[in-house]
């Protein structure tokens, strides 16, 4: 179920669950606000239309943080006038979190942990990261680390073309 709510002479459409950041409301941060300016509500064909309003539904949230938004730059300027003016705002906020609309309330959210399968896909990316590259690919500090790990004796001031006949005729 959705609502369309009004607030700081702003419409929003609101869910059970969803952030929107609104005006800066007179509200702690974790208290609960009720937004009674209801538009409309409803889900699917099932709308509810208010003229203005509708009566008796109203929408709750938890206030989860107050702020203030980005930095916007007014410059003003007159040409061949040597006029300048340069100012900043940023507008204050308030994070909230949906959590009834219309008198339905949000289920807890459920903390799932990762199936077995999710935990042995992940161990294939990290094998298959590991797996050695072709030879022919690898860069020459590749080359040489590779050539001293397999025992394989080279000139470090060699060629990369020089090292890679050198690894494949040891092989």
């Amino acid at each position: 179920m959705y609502a369309i709510i009004e607030t700081g002479g702003k419409q929003y459409k609101v869910q059970n669950g969803d952030q929107i950041r609104v005006e800066k409301l007179d509200a702690e941060i974790g208290s609960t606000v009720v937004f009674d300016k209801v538009l409309a509500a409803g889900e699917g064909s099932d709308i509810k239309v208010g003229t203005p309003y509708l009566d008796g539904l109203t929408v709750e949230a938890d206030v989860v943080e107050s702020g203030k938004g980005d930095k916007v730059i007014i410059f003003k300027y007159k040409a061949k006038k040597d006029y300048r003016k340069k100012q900043g705002h940023r507008q204050p906020y308030t994070l909230v979190e949906i959590t009834s609309v219309a008198g339905v309330k949000a289920e807890p959210k459920k903390v799932e942990e990762p199936a077995e399968e999710a935990v042995e896909e992940a161990v294939e990316e990290v094998a298959a990261e590991t797996e050695e590259k072709p030879l022919d690919k690898m860069l020459k500090a590749e080359l040489v680390e590779y050539a001293e790990k397999n025992g394989i004796e080279i000139d470090a001031k060699a060629t990369k073309a020089e090292i890679l006949e050198a690894i494949n005729a040891a092989k």
